[in-house]
């Protein structure tokens, strides 16, 4: 296990949109909208779902943790909310906006200049309870890493067929 270290969290969450515009970028939308099946989401759901993220969970928890409010509840998060957005923008568009999105969060979040002092300060998840801002900021860097896997995952799905008697040998394709 890896002690939390404030920097190298930064480091992993700066590279989230690089890694998916590489992989995604340019690919026909076979590859960028297809899914797992009924109920589960394409990368293009994911790319969605990354800037929804941007715009209203992450740094707007931080700031709930980090303001001077009595009140540190931070509101739902609606996990879905990318299915209600225009399902026509193209994959560079998303892209480009979670680029944009990520990286004025970091911005901001290096601005900040947080001390121990700060990662251990608390806020109120809906449903969890009490957090610390380094929990939260811990989660945002698995959130993102599971995500990348997800995307892996549900791209090597679409040639599972085609793979043959290879499907033994990759645990990807058996998730």
């Amino acid at each position: 296990m890896i002690t939390f270290n404030l920097n190298e969290a930064i480091n992993i969450l700066e590279r989230t949109p690089e890694t998916v515009s590489s992989l995604l970028n340019g690919l026909p939308e076979s590859w960028i909208k297809s899914n797992e099946g009924e109920n589960t989401w394409s990368p293009y759901d994911i790319i969605g779902h990354f800037i929804h993220g941007e715009k209203t969970d992450w740094m707007a928890r931080a700031k709930i943790i980090l303001s001077t409010s009595n009140t540190k509840t931070f509101e739902p998060y609606d996990r879905f909310a990318q299915q209600r957005e225009d399902q026509n923008r193209p994959i560079s568009e998303l892209l480009n906006t979670f680029k944009i999105l990520r990286d004025q969060n970091l911005m901001t979040l290096k601005s900040l200049n947080l001390g121990v002092d700060d990662l251990n300060k608390t806020g109120i998840h809906p449903e969890l309870g009490v957090v610390t801002l380094q929990q939260l900021l811990s989660a945002w860097v698995v959130h993102d890493l599971a995500h990348l896997a997800q995307i892996n995952r549900v791209m090597a799905k679409q040639y599972a067929t085609n793979v043959g008697v290879w499907k033994a040998y990759m645990g990807i394709l058996n998730q």
